[in-house]
């Protein structure tokens, strides 16, 4: 989801009619800089309800315009319903527009979360233990995130424990600017977001230093680069869908964890859970895209199961099982998969 000018609407309705497997990078979302920015002083003057009052209608005409964002987000809530039977009938339009403003909450619960202003009393955190015995050895890892609930929060477990430092890997040319807003919000914040739209062996050097140190390097793995990249596939709620290799390759680079950090909705806060999906991430020779469309496999399981206690923590609004490797190399034989 975007915030574009008035040109920016129309131009993105009429591409949602011609083009409606656009990249995901190109689709763009409301949480860029400005809109973020000017969202959180709203909040912070007026207070949550009436921010609330405010962002519902906008995000209501949103829903109204915006037919690949709307296709999207009923064909994730069949596909959901049909895999995992979340509602008493099949999911319509009035679980689409709740999703939509379940997105509009997490936007501020986002600014709230990167300034440390949301209450850590309302985050539960579970399966860190593992990621604080590496810390004490000063070592570091790899963290496999999703764009589900309000991954942010990690914040609070950084602010919690000493020596946990985060680098957040982002496909899009936005991080500088990020950080200077985290700057701004919470100067001193043990979260950083590195751009990283190609991966050179600098890149590797630079990531291998900083988890060498005692760092962490987090990752989604549920978008596609920007950049010409290998992909994998995997099954995602009963449909054949394409993923990232990017972070066991990454891992197995490092030779360090890998472990997958979610965080969705619990109760009246959040639920932040961490789980090792592997010790060492060996991608051999001979097997090297099994191995990697195996470890999709075993991620896309796991979202899932995330996202049957929190059916609308899932903000994809684009065409999610449409994803290919362009801007990329053509993804892994769903065979491959399969196979595991």
């Amino acid at each position: 989801m975007n915030n574009p000018s008035v040109n920016g609407n129309h131009d993105e309705q009429r591409a949602d009619a011609v083009a409606p497997t656009t990249h995901w990078a190109q689709i763009g979302e409301s949480t860029f800089v400005a809109g973020m920015w000017l969202l959180f002083h709203v909040h912070r003057v007026l207070g949550r309800w009436p921010f609330l009052a405010c962002l519902y209608p906008v995000v209501t005409y949103y829903w109204l315009t915006r037919p690949v964002a709307r296709r999207s987000s009923l064909e994730y809530l069949e596909r959901l319903h049909a895999s995992r039977g979340v509602w008493s009938k099949a999911p319509g339009w009035r679980e689409s527009l709740r999703h939509f403003r379940m997105f509009a909450q997490v936007i501020l619960d986002k600014m709230l979360a990167l300034s440390g202003s949301y209450p850590a009393s309302r985050v539960h955190i579970d399966g860190h233990q593992s990621i604080l015995a590496l810390i004490a050895r000063g070592q570091g890892g790899v963290l496999v995130t999703a764009h589900m609930g309000c991954i942010e929060l990690c914040q609070v477990l950084a602010e919690k424990r000493d020596g946990l430092r985060l680098n957040v890997l982002v496909h899009t040319r936005h991080a500088e600017r990020f950080n200077r807003v985290l700057d701004r919000l919470s100067p001193g914040n043990k979260v950083r977001f590195l751009q990283v739209t190609d991966f050179s062996a600098a890149t590797a050097m630079m990531l291998s230093e900083r988890v060498a140190a005692g760092e962490f390097i987090a990752i989604a793995g549920d978008r596609v680069p920007v950049q010409k990249s290998k992909t994998t596939s995997a099954r995602f709620l009963g449909h054949e869908a394409v993923f990232p290799s990017g972070p066991y390759v990454i891992a197995a680079l490092l030779k360090c964890p890998l472990f997958l950090m979610t965080c969705t909705h619990a109760g009246d806060g959040y639920a932040l859970r961490i789980a090792e999906l592997a010790a060492r991430v060996e991608l051999p020779r001979a097997r090297r895209d099994q191995a990697i469309a195996e470890y999709a496999r075993i991620y896309a399981a796991a979202i899932e199961d995330r996202l049957a206690g929190a059916p609308l923590d899932w903000f994809n609004f684009f065409p999610f099982w449409a994803q290919t490797g362009d801007a990329g190399a053509a993804p892994a034989r769903p065979q491959q998969a399969q196979q595991q």
